[in-house]
């Protein structure tokens, strides 16, 4: 068994098997951490489940006593108002904790917070491991209902306890009969408490856990086929039949193992039936035999009948809600089994990043290969990106520029070599600490459903300053797109969660990233290619027009147009991961080599753009 789960262990080096008893502790640990107040509940619903179950089984056996004789009016009388008061009590008191289910709701939300927090981080290329994204799944449906995963596990832990309660009271009971019976009673809920568990393993082992994947697709489908930013596409290409199959297999996978999964439990509910109705007449036939014998009263033959059906029902409840705990505990599994997931480096880990007059980069021998590659992104990259220079990084895609700014973000670490800030290995500074160092404006543009001025700020609303959002984005060119909107810069942004919210043209979204980066003020300013969707005119326009903004900052300029960053003092040209050629625009095209040859073939797709573009820069200097 050891092997087994060392080999398992070999197999999925991200899951851990922590164990029934500690998924309890640290799913009791999250409510005492979040909600403590459940506990006392959860103690009221434990003490009043017996009450409710055997009060009036108890009534019905004195009852008959008194009607054949063995009882006086009066003490049944007594018995009742007694037994009528403690079912009130009970009754209350399980009210009160039925009221409160939303708590069980309230600490699973909370945890699903802790999940969300751990996946924003971890570090950047963990994130493109297909086995972490995988667990990161898991971790996410043992979050999503009531009676699954984190929150399932509570509601059972205490299903079992009130079970155990209750079954405790009924061995009592029918330990006074024979104890012949319970124990026979006892070995058919173990059976049948067997199948359960064995069925629960397996649907586990051979449906859900292989449908890590399929819940991925399925919810990439999803947003290809509502997401309005697709719509375009998939009119104006006819793409509706062609994904609507792809949706279609994808279903039918599902499908097909939910069928797999209620066959198995078609034979289990079988089972569990022949054994239920086997169990009542094995009662049935020997107390009917002791009351025609007289060893049983028919007050006691009602108590024994009543009581045998409450606990073989809560024994079978009890050792099937241990499958079932067991079931959870496996979810809760691939939940703590992401949490514990070191996810590189802690972003807080190291000394503060100190303040500097300059910002100085040098790349020493720095190799780069991504996670599950063989082939190096960068390999053996020398250079410096000196204070308060211009630095154009230009090559054909693939080449390798992302990749470098990525590493001098320190969004991955080198494979090989090391970069230094000012004559100290990054690496000794936090993460946190070390991104407050850039302003940066990615290609893509990602904007929140958030107002304006916070998706500028990309701060709370407290701790944003509308005045100056407003100034950033009018310097980015944003003026008369302000005077537009109702709210100016207070106004929502997208129609996700606000049906009031506007949406922003591909221009709007590239000149708020610039006002993103003016407002951060950070003393170094990275621009990963945030205008190639401009022409080559408009791009060179907005990096002059930038580039005056920043003033005396540190700035990497990327772009594929080599035209669009003469301005820039030394241009790093990239190719096939390797710095091809290192100097000024000049002194490139001087040598004739990749770059020269590079220039004159985009010149010929825009050479009016580029001469024009140069006369405005050199008009600018």
């Amino acid at each position: 068994m050891k092997k087994k789960k060392q080999s398992d262990e070999k197999k999925n080096p991200l899951h851990r098997d922590y164990g029934l008893v500690s998924d309890i502790r640290w799913v009791f640990a999250a409510i005492v951490k979040y909600d403590k107040v459940m506990l006392a509940f959860m103690v009221l619903g434990v003490v009043c489940a017996p009450f409710m179950n055997y009060l009036w089984t108890f009534m019905s056996k004195f009852i008959i006593d008194m009607i054949t004789g063995r009882g006086e009016p009066s003490e049944l009388l007594v018995m009742m108002l007694i037994f009528t008061g403690v079912q009130i009590a009970a009754t209350m008191l399980n009210s009160l904790y039925s009221y409160e289910w939303y708590r069980f709701i309230f600490v699973r939300f909370r945890l699903m917070l802790e999940k969300n927090v751990k996946i924003m981080s971890i570090d950047f290329p963990c994130l493109e491991d297909p086995d972490l994204m995988d667990c990161y799944q898991k971790a996410t449906n043992a979050c999503q209902n009531n009676d699954e995963g984190v929150e399932g596990l509570m509601r059972h832990s205490f299903d079992f306890l009130r079970s155990l309660a209750v079954t405790a009271v009924g061995i009592a009971i029918l330990g006074t009969l024979n104890v012949w019976i319970m124990l026979g009673i006892a070995v058919l809920a173990v059976l049948n408490f067997a199948v359960r568990n064995f069925a629960n393993k397996w649907g586990k082992a051979h449906v859900w856990d292989p449908l890590a994947k399929w819940w991925r697709k399925s919810e990439y489908m999803k947003q290809e086929v509502t997401d309005f930013k697709f719509a375009k596409e998939v009119r104006l290409f006819g793409l509706k039949d062609w994904l609507t199959e792809k949706y279609a297999a994808l279903q039918k996978e599902r499908y097909d193992a939910q069928v797999k999964n209620e066959k198995v439990w078609f034979a289990v509910a079988l089972t569990s039936t022949l054994i239920t109705q086997g169990v009542q007449l094995f009662v049935y036939i020997h107390l009917i035999y002791a009351v025609s014998r007289g060893e049983v009263s028919i007050g006691d033959f009602t108590l024994y009948v009543a009581s045998s059906t409450t606990m073989f029902n809560y024994l079978n409840n009890l050792l099937g809600g241990v499958a079932d705990l067991f079931q959870r505990a496996r979810q809760v599994d691939d939940l703590r089994s992401f949490l514990d997931y070191s996810g590189g480096e802690d972003v807080s880990a190291g000394r503060e990043l100190p303040r500097a007059d300059k910002w100085e980069f040098e790349f020493k021998n720095v190799s780069f290969r991504y996670p599950h590659s063989e082939k190096y992104a960068l390999e053996n990259l020398s250079v410096t990106v000196k204070a308060g220079e211009r630095l154009a990084v230009v090559g054909l895609n693939g080449a390798g520029k992302s990749t470098f700014i990525k590493l001098l973000l320190r969004l991955y670490e080198p494979t090989e070599g090391e970069i230094l800030l000012n004559g100290v290995n990054i690496r000794e500074y936090s993460k946190h600490s070390y991104y407050r160092a850039f302003s940066p404006v990615f290609q893509d543009v990602e904007l929140f459903a958030f107002p304006l001025s916070e998706n500028v700020s990309m701060q709370s609303p407290e701790n944003t300053d509308r005045q100056r959002a407003e100034k950033c984005l009018i310097d980015a060119g944003m003026g008369d797109k302000l005077k537009e909107l109702p709210d100016g810069v207070t106004t929502e942004i997208l129609k996700v969660i606000h049906d009031d919210g506007v949406d922003l043209s591909g221009g709007e979204k590239q000149k708020l990233a610039l006002a993103r980066a003016l407002y951060k003020d950070a003393p170094v300013v990275v621009l990963d290619e945030p205008t190639a969707a401009l022409d080559a005119l408009a791009e060179s326009k907005l990096y002059n027009d930038f580039d005056k903004l920043i003033g005396g900052k540190t700035a990497v300029y990327i772009s594929h147009r080599l035209s669009s960053t003469r301005f820039c003092r030394n241009v790093a040209m990239f190719r096939d991961g390797r710095l091809e050629e290192y100097g000024t625009h000049d002194e490139l095209m001087q040598r004739d080599g990749a770059y020269a040859e590079m220039f004159r073939i985009q010149a010929q797709y825009y050479v009016d753009d580029a001469e024009s573009g140069a006369k405005e820069a050199a008009a600018n200097v």
